[in-house]
């Protein structure tokens, strides 16, 4: 799926809970919703084919004139809720701003009314001289997507994660300083679970970069720090969890120690798995799985893109080194996806141990075309198929993947391509 305009870069790439639905957010505030066809007896492969099911304007650019700031319109997060009958319904934020959508369908109309025309004119009353009752008559599917709860006023910085809780009556949003907690049910009130803004902003060290709720414990939630740290917090120890139950870092190599350190230890993403025993985060060179029992150490550290360490500098000038990647578990907590540049994206194989580097272009992406494992070469020989590290397009960042809840599919934004990839079907 190919949008063009710089508004159409992806900002965010999230499956709903049975993989049917696929959603994408851009920089202009658009959400589409990609929906998987049906499997149809005489054109059995085109099962797994996903195609626009919904497209619409979430949030619109702003102007804040008390601070003079403008708010952009860019989706920030995407979250599904569980479906609990035939609309579905997902959460949408920008920076300030977090919405409740109801995407629904519609296939019959009403005819036949008594006050109105077909038309919708109102008829006059003296001409009415019998009762009609209203049929449903069969119309073209229609897909409505309305806002159902607006939840404004309450981040004074920038919105960078959005989780629903466990318990499907709250969801949490943080920002830079502040986690807040609300209910489904109530837009004008949200309580503050974390804060840690100091009183004098001279001496902050560090920001909230990511947060999410357990998969299913509705109590417990992790944050991520600038800083390479991971808090754990339990809202059952008190109503602001300034306090957290556990901390996880990895003490420093004092041996790799450089000027880019602090910067390349920011944690740009944390995911629970879905069993709800590891969390994973991922910093710019590096996705680690953590332990919820260990907090000392990760118990794996995966490498994604190790050659860069000798390019920090030139990615310092070029503000790469400030790219905030993502990372996704697939559906079993298995295997672990993560973006790099030049179109790059990594798999990491728990079990085995193996990796590999796929590239998502327009060259390698005809229909059920196989996408050829890439190799990256540092100084020395290169072989024909490898490609330079001096010959990486800074430019070509992949930051937002998905994997499907319970299948080898995974959604790729490319900038402002998408790629839907799936598992060799025999």
């Amino acid at each position: 799926f190919v949008f063009s305009l710089p508004a159409d870069i992806i900002s965010t790439v999230e499956f709903n809970h049975t993989g049917e639905l696929l959603a994408t957010g851009d920089k202009g505030g658009r959400v589409v919703i990609f929906q998987r066809e049906q499997e149809s007896k005489n054109q059995p492969h085109r099962r797994g084919e996903y195609n626009v099911y919904s497209t619409f304007q979430s949030h619109e650019p702003e102007f804040d004139y008390l601070k003079s700031l403008e708010i952009e319109e860019k989706i920030n997060k995407i979250r599904w809720l569980p479906q609990q009958n035939a609309a579905y319904f997902l959460l949408s934020t920008n920076d300030k701003t977090v919405k409740l959508w109801k995407v629904s369908e519609r296939d019959k109309r009403p005819e036949g009314y008594n006050l109105k025309d077909e038309d919708g004119r109102l008829r006059d009353p003296s001409m009415i001289t019998v009762l009609r009752v209203p049929v449903l008559r069969p119309m073209d599917l229609m897909v409505e997507a309305t806002p159902r709860r607006v939840f404004a006023n309450a981040h004074t910085y920038h919105i960078n994660s959005i989780s629903v809780n466990s318990d499907y009556e709250t969801y949490m949003s943080a920002d830079d300083l502040r986690i807040n907690l609300w209910n489904f049910e109530i837009t004008n009130q949200s309580f503050n679970i974390v804060d840690i803004k100091p009183a004098n902003m001279e001496e902050l060290t560090e920001v909230i970069t990511a947060a999410e709720f357990h998969p299913h414990h509705c109590n417990t939630f992790v944050y991520s720090s600038s800083k390479g740290t991971i808090r754990l917090c339990d809202m059952r120890t008190a109503a602001l969890c300034d306090r957290h139950a556990k901390f996880f870092e990895e003490p420093e190599d004092p041996s790799n120690r450089s000027f880019f350190s602090e910067i390349i230890s920011s944690i740009s993403d944390v995911k629970f798995s879905h069993s709800g025993r590891y969390i994973m985060t991922r910093d710019y060179l590096t996705v680690k799985v953590w332990d919820l029992n260990m907090e000392n150490r990760p118990i794996e550290t995966y490498q994604v893109h190790d050659y860069l360490r000798s390019k920090l500098c030139s990615l310092y000038e070029n503000d790469c080194i400030f790219d905030k990647f993502e990372c996704v578990w697939n559906g079993s907590d298995s295997v672990i996806m993560t973006g790099s540049y030049n179109n790059f994206f990594r798999m990491f194989d728990r079990n085995t141990k193996r990796d590999v580097t796929l590239e998502a272009s327009r060259e390698n992406s005809k229909p059920r075309a196989i996408l050829k494992p890439r190799k990256v070469c540092v100084g020395g020989k290169r072989r024909k198929d490898e490609i330079s590290v001096d010959s990486l397009d800074f430019s070509k960042k992949i930051l937002h993947t998905a994997w499907h809840p319970s299948e080898n599919i995974i959604a790729v934004a490319a900038t402002n391509n998408l790629y839907i990839f799936q598992d060799k079907v025999n």
